[in-house]
């Protein structure tokens, strides 16, 4: 239970942090700095966005969990989760907040994303109960 949690876990911090780089890079261009002022005054502009370091920390634990997940659950199973399950709750938030309005066929689209990663996640717990140790890797000489 606690690799899901940790999974869980990892794909919101994926998500916020998508969402934050996002959000960074507006206010980078809102605050009118760019590469044609010198490679210094962008540094420092990204350096002091902190919605951007904030974003970049995210990601940072995101594979922290993440990793911790995988030493359990098999990587058919929670990468599918990770990606598409993030996927929809940007697609949600950048609708409501970054003015991104996505159309009925997008919509359908994610709808029908979401119910292809139920299905490959709904017999996890089976498999996790029935899968041997995961294999390893050895080098012949």
């Amino acid at each position: 239970m606690r690799y899901f949690v940790a999974l869980v876990a990892a794909l919101l911090l994926n998500a916020t942090a998508n969402l934050m780089m996002k959000f960074g890079v507006v206010r980078f261009k809102t605050a009118g700095v760019s590469l044609a002022d010198g490679i210094w005054p962008a540094l420092a502009a990204l350096l002091t966005n902190w919605v951007l370091i904030l974003g970049l920390a995210c990601f940072a634990m995101n594979v922290v969990l993440y990793t911790y997940a995988l030493t359990k659950l098999p990587i058919s199973i929670a990468y599918p989760i990770m990606v598409t399950v993030g996927f929809a709750i940007i697609v949600v938030v950048a609708g409501l907040y970054l003015n991104e309005h996505p159309t009925k066929l997008q919509w359908i689209g994610v709808v029908l994303i979401l119910v292809g990663v139920w299905l490959v996640a709904w017999q996890a717990k089976s498999q996790l109960q029935t899968d041997p140790s995961p294999p390893t890797i050895t080098r012949d000489r």
